[in-house]
């Protein structure tokens, strides 16, 4: 909060709460997505849903009431966890959305604040700079050198200059600044802007599948046709063995129950939307859920020098006047061309700076001059930072007197001056000992123009060089930890920067940058063949004085070699590349909102080492959810062939479970694969393996053969059991009775040895994740209950168990799973061999 630098008072308190009275808050408000509604209509389609219902309705048809209401409780109880689980959903991706929103500066009382956009109202003063997302219609009341984009209203890329005589003095909401400043009062908000009134067709718009969504939505589908033909399949055969409708019926939709995967939807929305959440809580905010998914895939990243490797705080650290051909420490004494020299920093800079280095020439000229003349000045024209190498010059005009000041890249400055061979060697040789030194280097310059017509660009100009000035911005101090935590990931790191080969190598060897002796220019790259260019973005770590479209250009060659790219960047010329790269990665103080939005990530604190906790939740999320995902298909395998093999071979007992045997284990396995796997901690070697190739295939084939196997195992362990209890002349409920609990122990053994596919069940025995004692405690005691509580154990149609038969029952389901300890052992000592 800071006084208003304009005379513009703005709106009192009393004002602006009188005018949200009057038009509501700065929102855009169409149709609600995500609805509890939504999520209750959804619900009903779900096939797992459908048969229960269906099943229960046969049951009530039939008499059999306990039967229809255990299912009626059935489809209650799936549908309060699924509605919970998408609650959860919905309210971490509301905070999120809440942690996204845009600020906006206003003047309110006289005095310059930032509130978030949703607080604007009609009538307040909003201003807007450079790099701003305009959030309100308004019309101008003041600008410098202002141009917008209004590509998003007109589909015109080229920025628009207004000022108050312009024709079109308004600005519009959803439009962008590309250059200047400007004061406009707020004429309309929310639904009412010209944005707002275009956007009620966005409606229509859905949002676009993941691809990993699109792979388990798919699969999904395939189970359920899978289900629909086993389920026609077992009716025709029970039907023509008994002629009994209703009972064939009933027993093909026990199969078909048992084949549903629904678990796996539920799942992937809860772990992506819970993980953006425990992001956010992390201070990185997660703007798209894909950037969940490729997170852990990342096999690039790209960042800048000033405010990612370095703390982007600038200091006035030495400078270089060409007449005495001398550099002096800007601590010391100064003489008079020196403090010349800081004057003309100082005016080629914004009268109000906002750019670390304009404020250290503000500070500087302050505490060297004798008398003060900014009051004096007024801006009377910008040519804003531009060309190859940029620059940007700013013209002051007082009474008696006209400033034409320029600062920029040492090149660009050297080629618009007109100076000696031997002049131009002693700005080289200078600039080079202070980018050696790791000093950000800018060149002074002024010009004499004789009356009020200024060319078109300010590289048209004749500009007489002053000197340089040399500022030092030091390396974060966690940055080489940073760095190394990268590489251990397998992860390489590039520098993207506007900054100069010498200055950025300097500063890259400081902090253990590997590839700081190797570096490449934005003007070098440009003339690359596209071989070259793939070869080279391989090859080279360091890219100096780089601009919007080099920038674009690395970031494509990257994605062309199958790299995963993030990408950071702060300014509005980071936008394309932040939107071009598969992670774009803004910053949350320093950033631009133009970066903020092309970005699908935001740093909250700026600060670098958040990208590699990021990495490391991308990859848990991943990883956790793989293993809840073959949890399912493990234990789905043992439940179909252990319905479906009795029946189809004609065995004994070939109804051994019915639909509500098969519910109560999916009431199981859901808590079971949402819950535990999705709090499970990152495993010890997670951030010390490659990254994932990112690709279409969730499992590879080796992982999903080990899953099958798991299942086809617990298979053989249910069957045997049921084999021995038929041996030995056991009734179908005592059958039934030691089948459920083989399958049910297995589950909670199988929950255990898959918390990890590489470590021992005795290491992940001390993860620290507590709904792994909750959830196995309850499933135990409920378990336990079904068998030794008449009532229940009767419904069940079980029978209660000796010691003898419960051990063994609970023996054939440990051996059945703990088989993968062996496997997993095996692993581990190759891997060390």
């Amino acid at each position: 909060m800071s006084n208003s630098p304009f005379n513009i008072k703005g709106l009192t308190d009393e004002r602006v709460i009188a005018a949200r009275k009057q038009y509501g808050y700065n929102r855009l408000e169409y149709k609600k997505e995500n609805s509890l509604f939504d999520a209750i209509r959804s619900l009903a389609k779900e096939p797992m849903v459908i048969l229960l219902l269906t099943t229960s309705s046969i049951y009530f048809a039939t008499g059999k009431t306990g039967d229809g209401i255990f299912l009626a409780a059935a489809i209650v109880l799936v549908s309060a966890i699924s509605l919970y689980q998408d609650s959860r959903s919905r309210n971490a991706l509301e905070k999120l959305k809440t942690f996204t929103a845009p600020n906006s500066k206003v003047i309110r009382n006289g005095v310059v604040m930032e509130i978030k956009s949703e607080e604007l109202v009609v009538g307040d003063c909003m201003m807007v700079e450079e790099g701003a997302s305009i959030a309100a219609d308004g019309a101008i009341l003041q600008s410098n050198d202002f141009s917008v984009n209004e590509s998003i209203l007109t589909g015109e890329s080229m920025a628009v200059s207004k000022e108050v005589t312009s024709e079109d003095r308004y600005v519009y909401h959803g439009t962008s600044v590309a250059s200047g400043l400007a004061i406009a009062t707020i004429t309309a908000i929310g639904n009412e802007t010209k944005l707002g009134k275009i956007g009620k067709s966005l409606e229509s718009i859905a949002d676009e599948k993941t691809p990993l969504e699109l792979q388990i939505s798919n699969f999904v589908k395939k189970m359920v046709i899978a289900g629909a033909i086993v389920f026609a399949i077992v009716w025709a055969i029970n039907f023509l063995r008994s002629h009994l409708v209703v009972e064939s019926l009933l027993k093909a939709l026990t199969l078909a129950m048992s084949i549903l995967p629904e678990e796996i939807p539920v799942a992937f929305t809860t772990f992506m939307a819970l993980g953006a959440w425990r992001l956010m809580k992390m201070g990185i905010v997660v703007k798209q859920m894909k950037t969940v998914e490729t997170l852990g895939s990342a096999t690039t990243i790209c960042v800048d020098k000033t405010g990612t490797i370095t703390e982007n705080k600038m200091s006035l650290a030495k400078l270089f006047v060409l007449a005495n051909n001398k550099v002096t420490s800007a601590d010391s004494a100064l003489g008079n061309p020196e403090r010349e020299l800081v004057r003309l920093a100082m005016f080629s800079s914004e009268p109000v700076p906002f750019d670390p280095m304009e404020v250290a020439l503000h500070a500087a000229y302050a505490q060297t001059t004798s008398v003060d003349e900014r009051h004096n000045y007024h801006l009377a024209k910008e040519f804003p930072l531009g060309g190859k190498p940029p620059m940007m010059t700013h013209v002051f005009v007082s009474d008696n007197d006209r400033i034409i000041a320029a600062k920029g890249a040492p090149e660009a400055l050297i080629n618009v001056s007109q100076l000696s061979e031997a002049e131009k060697r002693s700005i080289e040789v200078a600039v080079q000992a202070l980018a050696i030194e790791g000093f950000r280097v800018l060149g002074v310059g002024v010009a004499t123009i004789s009356g009020n017509e200024f060319p078109l660009t300010q590289q048209e100009m004749k500009f007489t060089f002053k000197g340089l000035v040399a500022f030092y911005d030091p390396p974060k101090k966690n940055i080489q930890t940073v760095l190394g935590d990268f590489y251990k990931a397998g992860i390489a790191v590039k520098i993207i920067t506007g900054d100069n080969a010498a200055t950025t190598s300097a500063i890259a060897r400081q902090v253990g940058f590997v590839g700081y002796d190797k570096s490449i220019s934005g003007e070098e790259l440009m003339k690359l063949s596209e071989g070259e260019l793939n070869k080279c973005v391989v090859e080279t770590s360091l890219f100096t004085r780089m601009f919007p479209e080099a920038k674009l250009k690395i970031i494509n060659a990257l994605k062309a070699q199958h790299q995963i790219v993030a990408m950071t960047g702060d300014g509005v010329n980071d936008g394309p590349a932040l939107k071009a790269a598969h992670i774009g990665v803004a910053m949350g103080k320093k950033g631009t909102e133009i970066a903020k939005q092309a970005a699908s990530l935001i740093l909250v604190d700026d600060d670098l080492s958040k990208m590699v906790e990021a990495v490391a939740m991308g990859r848990k999320i991943y990883s956790n959810l793989k293993k809840a995902i073959q949890y399912v298909i493990s234990i789905h395998i043992p439940i179909i062939l252990t319905v479906l093999i009795p029946l189809a071979l004609g065995w004994v007992y070939p109804n051994i479970f019915t639909p509500v045997h098969i519910i109560f284990l999916e009431l199981i396995m859901g808590p079971t694969c949402s819950n535990i796997y999705e709090n499970e901690p990152m495993e010890e070697n997670t951030m010390i393996q490659k990254p994932r190739p990112f690709s279409l295939t969730f499992f590879n084939g080796r992982e999903l053969f080990i899953s099958i196997v798991q299942g086809l195992a617990i298979t053989f362990g249910t069957l045997l059991a049921y084999q021995l209890a038929v041996k030995q002349g056991l009734d179908e409920g005592v059958t039934r009775t030691i089948v459920f609990t083989v399958l049910v122990s297995a589950n909670i053994f199988l929950t255990l040895v898959n918390r990890s596919f590489y470590y021992s069940i005795f290491t992940t025995l001390g993860y620290k994740n507590n709904l792994v004692g909750l959830i196995i405690g309850a499933t135990s005691i409920i378990s336990a209950s079904l068998l030794y509580i008449e009532p229940l154990s009767n419904f069940f149609e079980f029978h209660r168990l000796n010691l003898t038969q419960l051990s063994i029952s609970l023996l054939i389901g440990f051996v059945s799973v703990i088989w993968f300890e062996g496997v997993k052992w095996w692993k581990r000592t190759t891997a060390t061999a």
